[in-house]
């Protein structure tokens, strides 16, 4: 497990709570699988995302497949920091 997943992983854990994330791996679905996340855990999580690795995201260039898994949030983290 590398920085960036490790840290996206602590994320969801922070806004989602223990129960939701005890067996979080790259292909856990996320979107309609947990039920914790809804519009609010999903700006909570973009807002975490933002502060911890001083990224700007714009509403357009998040959708469903941002949070389709695990790993799609990961890579799509990973771009915005490689940007």
């Amino acid at each position: 497990m590398d920085q960036i997943e490790s840290e996206v992983i602590a994320i969801l854990r922070n806004v989602l709570g223990e129960p939701a994330t005890r067996h979080l791996h790259l292909s856990s679905a996320l979107l309609g699988s947990v039920a914790e996340i809804d519009s609010m855990a999903v700006v909570a999580i973009l807002t975490a995302v933002e502060e911890h690795f001083g990224v700007s995201v714009d509403d357009d260039e998040v959708d469903g497949a941002t949070f389709a898994t695990v790993g799609s949030l990961i890579d799509f983290v990973r771009s915005k920091a490689a940007a």
